[in-house]
């Protein structure tokens, strides 16, 4: 193994550093430890580090899951950079469909949903000697289900003679909760390093317009505050889009000479690796840049030049809905917890500025203290085949040991759609068509379509409907079928950059098949073979 960087001095300024001696005794002593790092804590980037400077990788890697892929990536580039070495060598990552990792590797930065696909290849996860659950407090359903599955894991690495850290690390005081579900682990808590950041309230609520209202602060800030970029909270890419598009208009009203260049940017998960690049890159010298994000933003990914935070209060959260047998993702206010973190992002390099959406009534009032954990509100088809997959034996999802249990009616409701799906039988146990069905990183009823479809002979068809119904958008923003009697909507419905002129809604090639009316499937599916036909070019996209 080459030997491991001194940090930095920056990076020995955080406060975690401070910390560094007693964590790295609880973790030697004990199975499990809980760290609870404030904003500017440094626990994503210098935990992992700690770890390996203190030799707790001599036995396998650090593994560090985080609940995004953006977040994955960017923090392992982050570390490598750190530490001076090439991404993929001592440092890497994984998310799906790319691992930047090595056999050199040591440590590993890899979303949840991949360290569960991992699980199935090796129930043990015997390439790991520490595992870190990063971001813990987001509580997505992948992360939840960890919880689960390697505290049954750490008593079976015990037994075989491979002893397992696990490392659980949350930006919230619920420490005492994570201690408790593991056995009263220890907890840490570790002071952020965070300037002092002004928060302003909204005379009132912006919930209805607080689109219009983001763009508008933004613009204000650009205008009246002194230099330092801007990073605005919005719920989606289709919101980020027409935010863009819309600040680029009205900058480009304003009389010559009343203010700086501004560069508006977006920050979303399905923003390719190459554009999002563009975020973590300094500003041309005198240019502002305003960065319209998602959360995605809230925690691990940190961007730097970000003095004036725009929070709009809301964020999409996805929500199961029984009498449909779908999810839908609907607009809510944003956890105190999620306000407290969006805040935090302004204050992470100098002092800064929050400017809030809504009132202070509002905040001290109706916001929710916490975000209703995702397993409590989403469908668990997936999480209970995945469950099932992974035969430990005496597993009964009914009484799996979550940290904050589904309904059973919840659970039920998984096990009767898995049935249908062929994917268990009568008695609960998973089939060979379910075994197969739980190898595509797939919704279960697409899963099972695409095994449908190799027996019927029509897989690439298949395959092209599920590829699109995989994918959160698959119109450019003003050219859906849903545009279609909407057309010149104005300054909000232009595509990312644009002028800001009236959008011509869908073209005439996307018009005409429309007109045959057999279903969402079918329309996808002739939209594909359109464009596949004219050589999937950009062009043929327009």
């Amino acid at each position: 193994m080459p030997p491991t960087a001194a940090p930095s001095e920056s990076a020995r300024a955080l406060p975690i550093r401070l910390h560094a001696e007693d964590i790295v005794a609880a973790v030697r002593a004990n199975a499990v430890v809980t760290i609870i790092g404030e904003t500017g804590s440094g626990k994503t980037t210098q935990l992992s580090q700690i770890l390996l400077e203190n030799k707790l990788a001599e036995d396998g890697m650090i593994a560090v899951t985080q609940p995004r892929r953006v977040g994955a990536v960017s923090v392992a580039k982050r570390v490598a950079e750190e530490r001076g070495v090439d991404l993929g060598s001592e440092v890497g990552y994984a998310v799906r469909f790319e691992d930047r990792s090595s056999p050199a590797t040591r440590i590993k930065y890899l979303t949840d949903g991949t360290l569960l696909r991992e699980l199935l290849e090796d129930a043990l996860l015997r390439r790991y000697a520490v595992i870190v659950l990063d971001e813990a407090h987001e509580r997505s359903i992948n992360t939840d289900v960890l919880f689960g599955v390697l505290k049954r894991l750490l008593k079976k690495r015990d037994d075989a003679g491979m002893p397992l850290k696990l490392i659980v690390t949350s930006a919230t005081l619920d420490g005492e909760k994570f201690s408790a579900y593991f056995n009263d682990c220890p907890v840490f808590n570790v002071p952020g390093r965070c300037y002092r950041v002004d928060v302003i309230f909204a005379m009132e609520d912006h919930f209805s317009d607080h689109l219009s209202a983001a763009v508008d602060t933004a613009l204000q800030i650009h205008i009246d505050q002194p230099e330092g970029d801007v990073l605005v909270f919005l719920t989606g890419q289709a919101e980020i889009e027409k935010a863009i598009a819309r600040i680029n208009a009205e900058v480009a009203k304003l009389p010559a000479g009343s203010c700086g260049p501004l560069l508006a940017l977006p920050l979303h998960a399905s923003l390719p690796p190459e554009l999002q690049v563009r975020v973590f890159r300094p500003a041309p010298p005198g240019v502002r840049r305003v960065i319209f994000s998602t959360n995605v933003a809230e925690t691990s990914v940190t961007v730097d030049g970000v003095v004036y935070v725009v929070d709009t209060g809301v964020v999409k959260q996805k929500h199961y809905q029984p009498a449909t047998g779908m999810d839908s993702l609907d607009v809510v206010p944003v956890s105190r917890v999620g306000a407290t973190q969006r805040a935090g992002r302004a204050g992470r390099t100098r002092a800064g500025m929050c400017f809030r959406l809504y009132t202070k009534r509002f905040f001290e009032g109706q916001m929710p203290n916490v975000t209703l954990p995702e397993i409590q509100r989403t469908s668990l088809v997936s999480a209970v085949l995945y469950l099932k997959s992974l035969e430990l034996g005496d597993l009964d999802v009914l009484t799996f040991d979550f940290l904050d249990a589904p309904t059973r009616e919840a659970l039920e409701d998984a096990l009767r759609q898995l049935h249908c799906l062929d994917a268990i039988d009568e008695n609960g146990a998973i089939t060979a068509i379910g075994r197969r069905m739980s190898g595509l990183p797939l919704d279960p009823a697409l899963a099972r379509a695409l095994l449908a479809a190799a027996d019927l002979g029509c897989v690439p068809e298949v395959v092209s409907i599920a590829a699109m119904l995989s994918t959160e958008h698959v119109f450019t923003m003003g050219k859906g079928p849903a545009d279609g009697s909407r057309p010149g909507r104005g300054a909000g419905g232009g595509a990312a950059g644009g002028s800001g002129q009236a959008t011509p809604g869908p073209s005439n090639a996307l018009c005409a098949l429309l007109t045959h009316a057999d279903g969402d499937h079918f329309l996808l599916l002739r939209v594909w073979n359109a464009w596949a036909a004219d050589g999937c070019t950009k062009a043929g996209a327009a």
